[in-house]
This record gives structure tokens, C-alpha cells and sequence, in this order.
């Protein structure tokens, strides 16, 4: 309600085939309906450049993505104390690195995977190893005073890695998946065809990555951070065409969350590029790494979200 009580513009969107490229200050957009609902409800977002979505907490400067639908606040990393706010460069990311070493098995395309080898869609896409970006983000938090603050964080919500298949790229048919079967998952089948993306998590039991004490998801995280989904990106205004006028551009190439295809040879997952273009990005290549948290819904906040007075916890 704090957060909400800034913004004197309330807009929807249901076309989500352009960018978003104009200033958006005083603007939060919200769902139109329950298809553009998250696994909780009702979603309010930030898309286009606005200058009043900043938040400082536990030493970090982070861009707000969304209110979930329980209320909890979605964030991006964008800087620390020791940068200080930043919106482009090499200081809106901890380091980078490939999402995983490997790529040739579909598994790979997992932020977390099972049996590489395996023939069945529930063997190769279960979360008992953790993919090389996962195991760097859960490194960093452990190590970063977050985890003094870990009673403001939201452990529920999680972060989709949409692993839903289809060996049909026109469509999501639930089939292939595995090994070097060709496969393209929810978030590419929707983006190449001009469908809609979604806050919801399809195939949450393995893609909703969430802690173990959580009610939903695949409940296998250790800490309660992830990376943006490029569903999140779609929503905020990236697509497919260059970008540099929206608040998720930062010059810099960096991960999703979201797997792309495994089109026989290499596993792909989504990314932004340093053109602000949404796009795929082989596995084994190195791109920036920007963690996501979820603050509790019933934090209490200070400031007007701006640059020079973001919000904070009170």
C-alpha cells in the first residue's frame, strides 16, 4: 500500500509485441486480468524507464520488478554502498560467469537439474544439482550481509525458471525434455509467437524454485534469491528488437532464469543483452549475474522510490 500510494497513474497492458521505451515516473502498470495474475493473484509491475522503482536495503541498491500477488516486492540488484546507484555498467551485477559449464543435454537449460542422461522428463529436470550460476549467487549471498537480513526476505514466492516442454516450437505440447531430444520450453514457444508472457509458473513442481519451508514450488532452494525470469523482462518492455530506454537496459549482458531450447546441440537460456534485446544465449557462455529478492509484504517502508530517496526499511 506504501509502495502503491506513490503512483498517480495506474495503466494495463495486453499488447506485449513492442518495447516499452517512454518515462514512465508516477507509473505502475497492473494486471489486466487473472491471465496476467501471478501464482498468488493480482500483480502491479514496472515497465518502460521509470526514475521512482529504487530501493536500498542490506547494503544494495535494487530496481523494483514487481508486487507480487501477495503482496511481496519483487527487486533486481543495481548497486551497492560502494558503487552506489547505478543503472548501467558493470556495477548493476555481482560478477559473471556461463550459466552452466556444460551444455549437451537438456538438463543443462536447469538453474537447477537432475540425470543428464536420462531418458524421462521427471529424472532429467528433478533439482538435486545446482547448474555453476547458482551455485556463484548462493556464494554471494552467504557472503554478503543479506544474510543478516534474512527476516525482511520472502522465502515463499520464489522465482520460475519455466521448464515446461514441447518438441513442437508452435506450441507447448508437455513432450520431449530430455537427453538430446530438440525442445523448446514455455517462455521461448510463447516469445517467438507472439503470445503473451506470464507471471504464473508453468510446471511450478520443478520451475518455481523455492525454500524447502515454502507451500509452493519445487521447494529446493538454500536462500531465498534467484535471478529474474524473461518473462519479467517481456512485462518490463524488453523484446525482440534493441532497448536502451527501459529500466532493465544496463549496457551489460546478463542472465535470465528462464530456459530457452534445446535444439539438439547446445542448451540455451534467455538473457538480456547489452543492446537491451531479449534474447537466447548458449549455457556454456559467460553473461553478468544480477540477483533477485522478494521483500516480505508486511515490511514497513520509508522514502518516495527515487534515486536520491529510495525506499528503504523502516
Amino acid at each position: 500500500e506504501y509502495i502503491l500510494s506513490h503512483y498517480d497513474t495506474i495503466l494495463t497492458r495486453n499488447d506485449f509485441s513492442t518495447t516499452v521505451t517512454n518515462t514512465t515516473t508516477g507509473t505502475i502498470y497492473k494486471s489486466i486480468d487473472e491471465s496476467q495474475y501471478d501464482d498468488f493473484g493480482e500483480v502491479y509491475y514496472f515497465a518502460g524507464n521509470p526514475t521512482d522503482n529504487w530501493v536500498h536495503f542490506g547494503g544494495y541498491y535494487w530496481r523494483i520488478i514487481r508486487i507480487n500477488g501477495n503482496g511481496s516486492i519483487r527487486m533486481i540488484y543495481s548497486g551497492s554502498d560502494a558503487t552506489g546507484p547505478v543503472t548501467t555498467g558493470t556495477g548493476t551485477q555481482i560478477g559473471v560467469n556461463n550459466f552452466n559449464t556444460n551444455s549437451d543435454s537438456n538438463a543443462y537449460i536447469g538453474y537447477m537439474y537432475g540425470d543428464v542422461n536420462s531418458s524421462t522428463y521427471e529424472r532429467t529436470h528433478t533439482n538435486n544439482t545446482n547448474s555453476d550460476i547458482k551455485n556463484i549467487i548462493d556464494e554471494w549471498y552467504n557472503q554478503s550481509n543479506l544474510i543478516l537480513f534474512e527476516e525482511y526476505l520472502d522465502g515463499n514466492t520464489g522465482f520460475c525458471g519455466n521448464k515446461r516442454p514441447s518438441t513442437n516450437g508452435n506450441e507447448s505440447n508437455d513432450l520431449g525434455g530430455t537427453g538430446n531430444t530438440i525442445t523448446y520450453y514455455g517462455t521461448h514457444v510463447r516469445y517467438y509467437n507472439n503470445q503473451k508472457p506470464l507471471f504464473s509458473c508453468e510446471k511450478a513442481e520443478y520451475s518455481l524454485y523455492t525454500l524447502k519451508e515454502s507451500t509452493i514450488g519445487n521447494k529446493s532452494l538454500q536462500y531465498p534469491v534467484g535471478l529474474i525470469s524473461a518473462d519479467e523482462v517481456w512485462y518490463a518492455g524488453g523484446y525482440q528488437t534493441d532497448n536502451t530506454e527501459y529500466y532493465l537496459y544496463t549496457e551489460q549482458n546478463y542472465w535470465t532464469l528462464s530456459p530457452a531450447r534445446f535444439p539438439g546441440d547446445y542448451a540455451n537460456v534467455f538473457g538480456v543483452t547489452r543492446t537491451g534485446y531479449l534474447g537466447i544465449n548458449r549455457a556454456i557462455f559467460v553473461s553478468a549475474i544480477r540477483p533477485v529478492i522478494n521483500l516480505k509484504s508486511d515490511v514497513s517502508l520509508t522514502g518516495s522510490g527515487t534515486i536520491s530517496d529510495p525506499y528503504e526499511i523502516n
